[in-house]
């Protein structure tokens, strides 16, 4: 997995990815104790909100991403936004009023929206063989999971001889060396983007690629599995850790210690699986742990505390965390095989936008369930969604799932470069076989069963 570090223009973009991530975790840390100096005990109201207005940013502005990276460049692209996401942190110093906190996440998150389904589209490009890309999305999870445990960590050192104010400091370093990174970069150039339309029918592409690909609507499905299990990790632990258990706050770090570890170890052992069997064998029997996992922290947090439903409560987390990491780590594969070259900044922004459409329904939902019916109620409504969501995900990923498939062309002429190759099947009819994608030529999937199904 690491020899992909050996390529130095995935190594400055992957180095680009971790500092700014570790500038966005000291980000969190500051941003929770500004809340906190300015709403005080509605800190965590104002944190909520905060939370919301990130994910709405994201599903709201990712689709963007797809059409603008058709239009500016690549490194430049993504260089303005980490100098737009470093403005916004060296202005948080100065937030007065709580609506200016939700102005400068507002702004902050959706630069991120760009940012990150652009990198995400980069990253097969720059490392096109199968083997690399999957060490590389390793390798980008494993950072994620990292940066949970070491940014909190940072930021309670340097909490020690500054004021948090100075932590937004560090959050902007992170991101103007992130810049500077990107810009180091020698990028593959971009394929070019042949499909008719402005801005507007470049961002709404993305959406329409994956309500049309079946492999990826069971992805979405997945994504919303994952979500549901997530949630209840990361809004309701304090309420398991404090409430369930009366354990002290350092234990709420145990907890999430062991989420991150289960994630960290699903990841470090996917490459070897995937090298051996496909995406689906893996992906499907990972969520359907989901919902067992769920079932068990029910049982847990039925029962009274205990020294065993403790160590049974970290479990599950870690559990949790390695069968998510499992579901969300070959995601990027299943995108990459599903989208031309050219689609793939509209493919990730819009999985991007959608996977976070599943976790702006599943955060309030776990707090909401959590407040009003309690942990062991809301495990189990959580883990009938994520059973379901696998359910429909198994339901709409074909078992026999190739990448070359057979069909018909009703709507091009003889002679056009597209049809090089086919043969007439029927009146007005051409038919013939390869990597099937829906683009310009293919706006609908043939139907299965058919080897002349017409992609109209």
């Amino acid at each position: 997995m690491l020899s992909v570090l050996r390529n130095r223009t995935y190594r400055h973009l992957f180095t680009a990815q971790v500092v700014a991530l570790a500038g966005t975790g000291l980000a969190t840390v500051a941003l929770a104790l500004l809340a906190y100096d300015l709403a005080g005990a509605d800190a965590g109201a104002v944190l909520g909100t905060a939370l919301a207005i990130k994910m709405v940013a994201y599903v709201a502005i990712a689709p963007l991403a797809g059409a603008l990276a058709g239009r500016v460049p690549r490194r430049a692209l993504m260089a303005a936004m980490d100098l737009t996401r470093a403005g916004t942190a060296l202005a948080l110093p100065f937030v007065d009023r709580v609506w200016q906190i939700y102005l400068t996440v507002f702004l902050l998150q959706a630069a991120s929206a760009v940012f990150t389904p652009t990198f995400q589209a980069t990253i097969p490009q720059v490392l096109p063989a199968e083997r690399d890309y999957t060490g590389a999305l390793s390798m980008s999870r494993l950072a994620y999971d990292l940066e949970s445990l070491f940014s909190p960590a940072l930021a309670a050192v340097l909490l020690t001889a500054v004021s948090y104010d100075w932590l937004f400091a560090g959050t902007a370093v992170g991101f103007l060396a992130s810049a500077a990174l990107v810009v180091s970069a020698v990028l593959p150039k971009a394929p070019p983007v042949e499909r008719a339309g402005g801005v507007r029918a470049r961002a709404v592409f993305g959406s329409r690629l994956f309500l049309a690909t079946p492999r990826l609507r069971a992805l979405l499905a997945l994504d919303l599995a994952v979500a549901a299990a997530g949630a209840i990790v990361f809004v309701d632990s304090v309420v398991v850790v404090r409430e369930h258990f009366h354990r002290p706050a350092a234990d709420l770090s145990l907890a999430l210690g062991a989420y991150g570890a289960g994630s960290m170890t699903a990841a470090l052992l996917l490459p070897r699986a995937l090298a051996r069997v496909g995406d689906r064998t893996v992906m499907l029997p990972a969520a359907l742990a989901l919902p067992a996992a769920l079932a068990a922290v029910a049982a847990v947090t039925a029962a009274p505390p205990g020294g065993w439903s403790w160590s049974a409560l970290l479990a599950a987390w870690a559990l949790l965390a390695a069968a998510g990491s499992a579901v969300l780590t070959p995601g990027g594969r299943v995108i990459r095989r599903s989208a031309a070259e050219a689609d793939l900044p509209a493919a990730f922004a819009a999985q991007f936008s959608l996977s976070h459409s599943c976790w702006l329904l599943t955060y309030p939902l776990a707090g909401w369930l959590a407040a009003a019916a309690g942990l062991p109620a809301t495990a189990l409504t959580l883990g009938v969604l994520a059973l379901a969501a696998t359910a429909a995900a198994a339901v709409l990923w074909p078992r026999r799932d190739p990448d070359a498939l057979r069909h018909e062309h009703t709507d091009l002429p003889a002679g056009h470069p597209h049809l090089t190759g086919a043969h007439p099947s029927r009146a007005g009819a051409w038919s013939h076989g390869h990597h099937y994608v829906i683009d310009e030529h293919h706006r609908s999937w043939p139907r299965a069963g058919r080897a002349g199904a017409a992609a109209r």
